[in-house]
C-alpha cells in the first residue's frame, strides 16, 4: 500500500457528461464509446469510469447498440 502514516490524495471522480452538456452519449459516436472499455471490450464500471448513474445507464445501452450493430467488438480475443 505504501509507508505506514504517509498521506494518499486522490483526485476526485466527475461525470464527463455532467461536467460537458455538449457531450452526447450516442451510439453512432464510437471513438467516445472506446474511451469506456477497457483492453478486452468489457465496459468500464461506474466506480472507475467516474460517471453518474444516469448517464452510465445511457453509455451501457449505447455500447450494446454499437456491438449489435458492429460498430464495436463484444470481446477481443488476445493473441
Amino acid at each position: 500500500m505504501g509507508r505506514p502514516g504517509a498521506r494518499s490524495y486522490y483526485r476526485k471522480k466527475f461525470c464527463r457528461f455532467c461536467a460537458d452538456p455538449s457531450l452526447v452519449i450516442d451510439y453512432k459516436n464510437y471513438e467516445l464509446l472506446k474511451g469506456f472499455l477497457t483492453e478486452r471490450a468489457k465496459i468500464v464500471p461506474r466506480r472507475i469510469s467516474g460517471n453518474c448513474a444516469k448517464h452510465q445507464r445511457q453509455l451501457t445501452k449505447a455500447i450494446k447498440r454499437a456491438r449489435h450493430l458492429a460498430l464495436l467488438p463484444f470481446t477481443i480475443i488476445p493473441d
